[in-house]
């Protein structure tokens, strides 16, 4: 028992010092300052997006040090009157035929804008995303300024029921405690690619030189891979005073939101598996063990520590990490039956 303790605690000590480390690695935009000179197309897939729509299209038409910009909306089939609700708002909206049976809709609706788009610059922002009035600007200044081709500005994390407050605050987490991120940003390697389709800043030529979006439910991470197979560089950077975005409104949204996309995350159902029990054993088991054995104590600790590290340095919400990852393998689990049995789908269509 204290052998195994004390390899938790070598592992949970690791994974804290590499959070940290990345804390202070991560880039962030610079201040506001001049203009940008590149043609800026900001890009927006919106399918039943009416709650969102008006507020996502006004902090786009407020963006500030964009000289020649064009704003391009895709509604993608709404059925809640969206469409409507953007008509009239002074950008371009496009619409087009449904995605053929086993089509997935955003990566085909992201698709369809960027080749609609002139600029040399392509935003893509979903319509959940509240943006702040320079992000945009200090986003592509950060993009050109380190000589990268793509940048992922993480969007602070909003959350409101008691099951995003646990859910959430594991995306920065994960990726500021397993990525590296200066060397993820240079590195070919699949399993190093990352980014974030809420807010993803791409050069133009980039994109079309990697082939675009794919036909993949993880669209930002297959995007990523393949600007990365073009050598292309980025990932993810600090979108903490950028944007912020609350992603599912209430449990059942963000179960429905999670199962769609859990069980390809990781490859594969053994992947997933797999994954979902280290992460059991290095950041749950310990609490169990504290009562037994003093030698637990490090790893409980180290491991609190690294999503309260995540938390102070992305704006985020500090939670339980036992509790957080016992969530979390739940949502493994429903995404991994829902597919077994067929039945996953977003906004009324078919996932997988």
């Amino acid at each position: 028992m204290t052998l195994f303790a004390i390899a938790l605690d070598v592992v949970a000590v690791a994974i804290l010092v590499h959070t940290i480390v990345n804390a202070m690695l991560l880039r962030r935009p610079p201040e506001l300052a001049g203009s940008i000179d590149d043609a800026v197309s900001l890009l927006v897939p919106m399918r039943d997006e009416a709650g969102h729509a008006q507020q996502s299209v006004r902090a786009l038409l407020t963006q500030r040090g964009l000289t020649d910009v064009e704003i391009l909306v895709y509604d993608d089939g709404s059925t809640d009157g969206t469409g409507d609700i953007v008509r009239g708002m002074g950008v371009r909206i496009l619409t087009g035929a449904p995605p053929e049976p086993g089509t997935l809709g955003k990566p085909l609706a992201c698709t369809r804008l960027a080749s609609a788009a002139r600029g040399s610059v392509l935003v893509f922002v979903d319509a959940d995303v509240e943006l702040a009035p320079d992000a945009v600007t200090r986003a592509i200044r950060l993009m050109r300024t380190t000589e990268l081709q793509f940048v992922s500005p993480y969007p602070r994390q909003r959350t409101g029921s008691m099951l995003e407050w646990l859910v959430q605050p594991l995306l920065q987490w994960s990726w500021l405690a397993f990525l590296p991120l200066r060397l993820a940003e240079r590195s070919a390697r699949p399993s190093l690619a990352a980014a974030n389709g809420q807010f993803l800043v791409v050069d133009k030529a980039a994109y079309d030189a990697c082939g675009g979006h794919a036909d993949d439910v993880l669209d930002d991470i297959a995007l990523a891979r393949a600007l990365r197979a073009t050598g292309a560089r980025g990932g993810f950077v600090d979108g903490t005073a950028l944007a912020s975005c609350r992603m599912y409104d209430g449990p059942r949204a963000l179960v429905d939101g999670y199962a769609k996309s859990l069980w390809r995350a990781f490859g594969s159902t053994a992947g997933a598996v797999a994954i979902t029990a280290l992460l059991v054993v290095v950041f749950v088991v310990p609490w169990c063990l504290v009562a037994v054995t003093a030698w637990a104590w490090p790893a409980a600790v180290a491991g609190q520590l690294s999503q309260v590290v995540a938390a102070l340095r992305t704006g985020g919400r500090i939670a339980p990490q036992p509790l957080s990852i016992l969530a979390f393998s739940a949502l493994v689990v429903v995404s991994l039956h829902r597919r077994a049995q067929g039945r996953i789908t977003w906004k009324g269509r078919p996932v997988g």
